[in-house]
């Protein structure tokens, strides 16, 4: 696939920011569309960036226009300050996006989801983002990606304590041969997988992208 024009929410978060990179340097690639709430310092003959307000979606609906849309838009309890914050960034957000984007012909998809997302969890963090999975899928793109990455090595500037302690415990169970499948992975091999993903396309409505799939 080449002359692709791809949409970007997220990008300035820490696997946004190698996507857009890796976007920008792939030929197949001819223009990023990229939307933030804050402008990043990133400037190339591709990037297109919009600031936008998330929670007025509709009025830069029309903007919404390209080949594929990528969403690694996300947040955190103690980053958003409440639940009902996290939920609209989370799930009202990226929904609202991606929903104008299936309205307006963006034909792929690509999310970046969670380990154990389930709209039935106990748990608040992996129910909104299974209920966001049940969501999008009812969209009508043509094809679906779902990416369920093991934990996230994240750029040493962005990277959080309790972050560190995970990777280093998860590191340490690999090495006795203990869950294997959920070895920590660096944001930027999260990215390339995204991207060869769409390069590599095939007519398949929905694929799940679990941790055991980034196994090396």
């Amino acid at each position: 696939m080449r002359n692709l024009h791809a949409i970007v929410i997220g990008a300035t978060g820490a696997t946004g920011k190698e996507l857009v990179v890796r976007l920008l340097e792939d030929s197949d690639f001819s223009s990023v569309s990229i939307f933030v709430r804050k402008k990043p310092t990133i400037s190339h003959k591709k990037l297109k960036t919009y600031k936008i307000d998330f929670s007025k979606i509709g009025n830069f609906s029309e903007l919404i226009k390209g080949d594929v849309l990528f969403s690694c838009l996300g947040t955190t309890l103690k980053t958003a300050g409440s639940k009902l914050k996290q939920y609209k960034v989370d799930y009202t957000y990226q929904y609202e996006f991606a929903k104008y984007a299936s309205e307006n012909g963006v034909s792929l998809y690509s999310l970046v989801s969670s380990t154990g997302a389930n709209s039935r969890s106990f748990f608040f963090y992996p129910k909104i983002k299974g209920q966001l999975e049940d969501s999008v899928k009812k969209l009508p793109f043509k094809t679906i990606h779902i990416f369920q990455p093991p934990i996230l090595i994240r750029q040493a500037e962005l990277i959080r304590r309790g972050e560190k302690f995970a990777i280093k415990i998860f590191s340490s169970l690999n090495n006795l041969g203990i869950l294997k499948s959920h070895k920590p992975i660096p944001v930027s091999t999260l990215a390339n997988r995204m991207v060869d993903e769409i390069k590599n396309f095939q007519q398949i409505k929905f694929k799940t992208i679990s941790p055991r799939d980034f196994k090396s």
